[in-house]
């Protein structure tokens, strides 16, 4: 069906696609082999070995880092942090491109100390290149008492993520704030977004078009 209609890509999410894992790379390995990308939307809690596997098959993940505490993990998800750190790398060596969201719930994870060695972790251990998504949360569930992520608090932690050296941070939930990519070097705006839109695209056979630059990214 994806071939019929087109599709470039498949996105294996909503909800967590790992409970659905044998379906998923079956898929994938068909998709592969039909010359169709392979997305994984996820919370990286996967075994060691489970994970390799998956990575001879999809080609770009995003992966939910949630915080950089055990203590909030633990209290917000009954997991742990290790898994999904080791997550991240693994991944990254194995040559998927990547993608980092870390939705900003007030009280658990909006501290500027955490959000500082979060980016730190990632500078030391994947690179400045990755984008990395702050996005806004919504009260639901479980958490009805906090309010939404207040929209200043994400601009702090865009700016403390640039400021420890990442390229290219966003924020998300929030229509028309930090949803362009801008180029590392000549800072200009190289795709400018609106939603799910793409109103400029400036990046050609991976080069920024104003100077040249690499933008990091899968491009074909």
């Amino acid at each position: 069906m994806a071939t019929r209609y087109g599709c470039k890509s498949i996105a294996y999410t909503y909800s967590e696609a790992t409970t659905f894992y044998e379906y998923m790379f079956d898929t994938s390995a068909a998709a592969r082999k039909a010359g169709i990308k392979n997305i994984w939307v996820t919370n990286g809690y996967m075994s060691k070995q489970a994970l390799e596997r998956l990575c001879d098959v999809i080609d770009a993940a995003n992966i939910d880092l949630k915080s950089f505490s055990e203590t909030v993990y633990m209290d917000l998800n009954g997991g742990h942090l290790a898994p999904v750190l080791e997550c991240l790398k693994t991944v990254h060596r194995r040559g998927v491109w990547l993608e980092i969201t870390n939705l900003m719930i007030p009280t658990y994870n909006d501290n500027m100390e955490m959000v500082k060695n979060m980016c730190a972790w990632i500078l030391e251990n994947l690179g400045p290149n990755y984008p990395l998504h702050f996005s806004r949360f919504f009260p639901q569930y479980k958490l009805v008492h906090l309010p939404p992520t207040p929209e200043e608090v994400l601009i702090e932690a865009r700016q403390v993520a640039t400021q420890e050296g990442l390229h290219h941070v966003y924020i998300g939930n929030v229509p028309g704030l930090a949803e362009n990519t801008i180029c590392p070097t000549c800072r200009r705006e190289v795709i400018q977004r609106r939603g799910y839109t793409i109103l400029a695209n400036h990046v050609n056979d991976g080069k920024c078009r104003f100077c040249k630059e690499p933008i990091s990214g899968r491009w074909v």
